[in-house]
């Protein structure tokens, strides 16, 4: 299914309340033709999941453009990049996309479920020849050419999280089970924080993984939740590449904004506007 465009064989629609505004939002997730990619509309204007369109990535990934914005859109489209859909079209009602559980699982489901159809066209894939790497600090996002599109994500936490590693090949199964129901997470003082300032309105014990100092406040998916959590943010984010990435990541505590630096790289990489050298 990788080597060809993909969508939906059906429309879903999906309703709940955005993490951090706690309004009520709704999306309405279509077929589309190829060639079109993945494409956000609200009131009006279309906006394309593409890197160059990010506006801010301070807690989420937020999309922009003529003065139109959609917030927290990472958990959807990791869901779609990851079940391998190229092109549809995400009619959003609201500032931001449904929260659901706090993982991608929600939107695995409707897509399972809706159905995936393969088209005609060969997909495009980002195949790189040589190293690529981006860095702030102590964090990093390096791509290596390989044969396959495998992540590869060391995440370094405050207690009582720790550090924690996950690596594996990204591919629709192993997607669906290793990766989409990992839930974002926090620590309750910050939580406590943000609700403090008015953020987070939206966020409860249903919808986000939370710690406390002596330990997680729910019951973990896995021992190492927060570092698949990450590797979602990633797969959301690398969405945004517009190609299906047939290489090798390898994150070092990186997160949204590292992510967007790298996609909007190797967007230039792969339309050819980018000399070979790394960059830093």
């Amino acid at each position: 299914m990788m080597e060809y465009q993909t969508t939906l064989r059906d429309r879903f629609t999906l309703e709940g309340v955005g993490l951090h505004t706690g309004v009520p939002c709704r999306v309405d997730m279509r077929p589309a033709a190829p060639d079109t990619g993945l494409r956000f509309i609200a009131g009006g204007v279309e906006i394309p999941a593409l890197a160059e369109y990010v506006v801010e990535t301070a807690r989420a990934t937020v999309l922009g453009k003529n003065g139109t914005t959609i917030s927290t859109i990472e958990h959807l489209l990791a869901a779609v990049f990851g079940m391998g859909i190229t092109n549809a079209e995400i009619h959003v009602d609201g500032p931001e996309i449904p929260v659901a559980d706090g993982s991608a699982k929600l939107f695995v489901d409707a897509i399972s479920r809706a159905g995936i159809a393969t088209q005609n066209q060969v997909r495009e894939r980002f195949a790189p020849v040589e190293p690529e790497f981006v860095r702030d600090g102590d964090r990093a996002v390096i791509v290596l050419p390989s044969a396959q599109f495998r992540v590869r994500f060391l995440a370094d936490f405050e207690p009582p999280i720790g550090t924690q590693y996950f690596e594996g090949e990204m591919n629709p199964e192993i997607f669906s089970r290793e990766i989409a129901a990992a839930r974002t997470f926090g620590y309750l003082h910050e939580v406590e924080a943000l609700l403090e300032r008015g953020l987070a309105r939206g966020g409860t014990l249903e919808n986000a993984l939370v710690f406390a100092p002596d330990g997680p406040m729910q019951q973990m998916r896995w021992e190492n939740e927060p570092v698949r959590h990450k590797v979602l943010d990633l797969m959301g984010d690398f969405a945004l590449l517009g190609a299906w990435p047939q290489c090798e990541i390898i994150a070092i505590k990186s997160g949204h904004k590292l992510h967007c630096i790298a996609t909007k790289h190797l967007r230039g990489r792969l339309r050819g506007k980018l000399p070979s050298a790394k960059v830093q």
